[in-house]
C-alpha cells in the first residue's frame, strides 16, 4: 500500500500549501512567498479547470529524511531533504532546484518528483538556496556547488555513488543546474563554502523549463519591456543587481551558455511550448555537439510555464529525468 502524504482533497491541498509556509518560518530569513504550489494551482485552474496539483505521494520502499544541514558556512544553515530507496544500495543521486524566479518558492516543490525518482533508483535531494530577498547572485550558485560537494563528501552515509551525482532544476532552478554543470571547474564560479576537500562537479544536468543565458535579444527585450510596462526591475535584474547595461558582466558570468568547456555535464531539457523559458537550449547543444558532449531536448506540450508541479505533466517529466540519467549514468 502507498503511503500517501499529500493527497488532492482541499484539505490536502491547504497541506501542501502550508507545507511551503512551514520552511518559511524563521522570521529572521526575508522571504518572498509569492511562488507556491497553492497560488499556481489557484492561477492555472482559471484556464485549465480540471487540473490538479501532483501530490507527494511516498512509495513503498521509499524513505524520507527532512531538513538535514548540508551547509553551515554561509550567512545561516541551509538544508537539504533526502528521498531514497529504503536500502543500503549505492545509488545516482539528484539535487534537485525548485523554481521561484530566484526571489521565491522552497524545496517542498520538488518533494512529489523527488519521491518518484526515489522508487525509480535515486536518492533524490530537494535542497534550499539563498534567493534575493537574503542575497543577490552568485550566492545561490555558490549554494548549489556547495549542496554538491556535501553529497559527495557524505556519499557512504547518503548511500550515494560519489560518481554519479546529478542537478536537476526547474525554472530558475533549472537556470541554476545548467550553470553550475556547465561551469564544471571553474573556479569564477565556485565560491567559498563548505565541504572543500570534495569536488563540486555535476555528472549530469537536467533542466526542466529554464534558460541558458541571458545574454540574448529575447531576454533583453524581455527584461526592458517589462521594466517600461509595469515600472519595477524585473526578477533577474534583481537577482544579478541591475539591468544589462548596468552589470554586463554579471549577466554574462551568469550565462552557461558563455561557460561552455569539454568538462561540461551531459544535459536533458524538458520544455514547455512557451519559447522565452527554452532560451540558450540550441545555441548550448550546438556547442555541446562539436565537443562530443551528450545533450538531449523534449518538449512536454505545455501551455503554461510551471507544468512540473502538476497531475499529467510531472509523470512523463519524471519519467523523461530517469531514462536520461539512466542513460549517462549506465553506458
Amino acid at each position: 500500500m502507498r503511503r500517501l502524504l499529500l493527497g488532492l482533497t482541499i484539505a490536502s491541498l491547504l497541506s501542501l500549501a502550508l507545507a511551503g509556509r512551514a520552511e518559511a518560518c524563521d522570521l529572521s530569513v526575508p522571504r518572498d512567498t509569492s511562488f507556491a504550489a497553492w497560488s499556481t494551482f489557484l492561477k492555472i485552474r482559471k484556464t485549465h479547470p480540471d487540473i490538479r496539483l501532483f501530490p507527494a505521494e511516498c512509495p513503498e520502499g521509499v524513505r524520507l529524511s527532512r531538513d538535514l544541514t548540508y551547509s553551515s558556512a554561509a550567512t545561516r544553515p541551509l538544508h537539504a531533504d533526502v528521498a531514497r530507496p529504503d536500502n543500503d544500495s549505492l545509488y545516482p543521486a539528484v539535487i534537485m532546484i525548485h523554481g521561484g524566479g530566484w526571489n521565491s518558492g522552497d524545496k517542498s516543490l520538488q518533494l512529489p518528483m523527488a519521491l518518484q525518482l526515489a522508487a525509480k533508483g535515486f536518492v533524490a535531494i530537494p535542497v534550499e538556496y539563498r534567493l534575493t530577498p537574503e542575497a543577490r547572485y552568485p550566492a545561490a550558485l555558490h549554494d548549489i556547488k556547495t549542496a554538491v560537494r556535501w553529497v559527495r563528501s557524505h556519499a557512504d552515509s547518503l548511500g550515494v555513488d560519489p560518481q554519479r551525482i546529478a542537478v536537476a532544476g526547474c525554472s530558475a532552478g533549472a537556470q541554476l543546474a545548467t550553470l553550475v554543470g556547465v561551469t564544471n571547474g571553474s573556479e569564477r564560479h565556485e565560491g567559498a563554502g563548505d565541504h572543500a576537500e570534495a569536488s563540486s562537479r555535476a555528472d549530469a544536468i537536467v533542466s526542466i523549463d529554464g534558460i541558458a543565458t541571458f545574454i540574448s535579444p529575447s531576454n533583453y527585450e524581455d527584461a526592458y519591456g517589462r521594466l517600461n510596462r509595469k515600472h519595477q526591475r524585473p526578477v533577474n535584474s534583481l537577482w544579478l543587481g541591475g539591468m544589462p547595461h548596468e552589470v554586463p558582466d554579471t549577466w554574462t558570468e551568469a550565462s552557461a551558455l558563455m561557460w561552455i568547456t569539454p568538462d561540461s555535464a551531459p544535459i536533458c531539457f524538458i520544455n514547455s511550448d512557451l519559447p522565452r523559458y527554452s532560451d540558450g537550449r540550441d545555441a548550448l547543444r550546438a556547442i555541446y555537439e562539436t565537443l562530443g558532449i551528450y545533450s538531449e531536448a523534449h518538449m512536454i506540450g505545455s501551455d503554461f510555464h510551471p507544468f512540473w508541479l502538476f497531475d499529467g505533466y510531472a509523470q512523463p517529466t519524471v519519467e523523461l529525468t530517469a531514462n536520461f540519467l539512466k542513460k549517462v549514468f549506465n553506458p
